[in-house]
């Protein structure tokens, strides 16, 4: 896995709206629609909007949801809401490009099913999604895939509905749908990061994140995060595989 590393979040948001863009035009090029996954998250919130200024084929975007908690149309825990914010005011992107997890219904587990339908007629069946956008939480978790939770263990869903995680159950894309992709963005900043990024990059596959594909990823750090990591060079961004 390819780590850049950068000064500060603005930083690694603004580098993250340049690949997605770039991915966006080669997608179209390639098979005339672009289909995005995104995790919520100040920075990636940040990346959105910063995408609003980058050359992006918006007519041929599709966006789609890692994760969602289960909260009330609207509310600020919702994902949804910020990604609406950062991008419905500001991109020419149409409401129906973004197809929201349908977690305000009453049977989740239904929900998640219907989810998964709805990633087959866009996405194809099995679903692919061209360019999938994950975070790092301090405990090792990605989407909402975290430590000890039995949707780790699914290997026949796409979706899934989880236990209580931070006061709330979410839907997320499970491990099989998120290894299907074509390309894996990271990013991860803040300094409460930095153990766990060490163990992704090491591979640690005791972590939730550790058991994603490594192979088509790329990973962008803010130094904070990345404190673990030596290979800073003078242009304020570093690699290492």
């Amino acid at each position: 896995m390819k780590i850049e590393m950068f000064p500060d979040p603005d930083a690694v948001a603004r580098k993250g709206a340049e690949i997605v863009a770039a991915e966006a035009r080669a997608a179209v090029k390639q098979r005339g629609r672009f289909m995005l996954a995104v995790s919520g998250g100040h920075t990636p919130w940040a990346m959105l909007r910063a995408l609003v200024n980058e050359d992006v084929p918006w007519e041929q975007v599709n966006m789609v949801q890692v994760d969602e908690r289960v909260a009330p149309a609207g509310d600020p825990d919702r994902n949804l809401t910020h990604l609406y914010e950062s991008l419905l005011d500001h991109a020419p992107l149409r409401r129906e490009q973004i197809y929201a997890m349908p977690v305000e219904e009453p049977d989740l587990e239904s929900a998640a099913k219907k989810y998964a339908e709805t990633l087959e007629k866009i996405a194809g069946s099995p679903p692919m999604i061209d360019l999938v956008h994950l975070g790092l939480g301090p405990d090792g978790h990605t989407a909402s895939l975290v430590p000890g939770d039995p949707v780790l263990n699914i290997t026949d869903r796409d979706v899934a509905i989880t236990g209580v995680y931070q006061g709330r159950r979410r839907m997320t894309l499970t491990y099989p749908i998120l290894n299907r992709a074509r390309s894996i963005l990271w990013l991860v900043t803040g300094k409460d990061k930095a153990a766990a990024l060490a163990r992704l990059s090491e591979g640690d596959p005791t972590i939730p994140a550790g058991r994603i594909q490594r192979e088509n990823a790329l990973l962008l750090a803010d130094e904070a995060a990345a404190a673990t990591e030596k290979k800073l060079h003078s242009g304020g961004a570093a690699s290492t595989e």
